[in-house]
């Protein structure tokens, strides 16, 4: 992946987040989904004890890290065929973010990868499908084979 569309980049690259935004980008518009997404924000946003606030600088680097690794590079991709460990990899069947197709892709090219795409999800999938998401993470870590 080498950077995000237009509007993701508009939804999430503001210095200052906007919940409704984020929802468009975290979770599809199925109202099984939005529910889902404005509980977890709503746990999100209302801890009592926060983590510090990412700052702007912070997800700056993020996205520049995306796109400077994130250049096609077909021999550098093709070093994931030497790990060896057992991977879980996990997405959201529609996540404008990084898209479910290279999910496959690196789930295709590690030797001993699982691939879980959770539906009718995007970037949230684990917060919206998160008992699923921690038991296939249990189950992966009981028997990484």
């Amino acid at each position: 992946m080498h950077g995000w569309t237009s509007w993701v980049i508009d939804a999430v690259g503001a210095p200052e987040i906007d919940p409704a935004q984020v929802l468009d980008v975290f979770y599809t518009r199925s109202p099984e989904s939005r529910s889902a997404g404005e509980k977890a924000m709503g746990r999100m946003f209302t801890r009592e004890e926060l983590d510090v606030p990412t700052t702007w600088q912070t997800r700056q680097a993020q996205y520049d890290a995306v796109t400077a690794w994130g250049i096609p590079n077909i021999s550098l991709l093709g070093r994931v065929t030497a790990i060896e460990a057992s991977v879980f990899v996990a997405n959201g069947d529609s996540d404008p973010m990084i898209l479910p197709r290279y999910s496959h892709l690196l789930a295709g090219l590690i030797p001993q990868a699982r691939l879980k795409i959770y539906p009718d999800s995007a970037h949230g999938f684990l917060f919206q499908h998160h008992a699923e998401f921690a038991a296939d993470v249990e189950a992966f870590l009981t028997d990484p084979q």
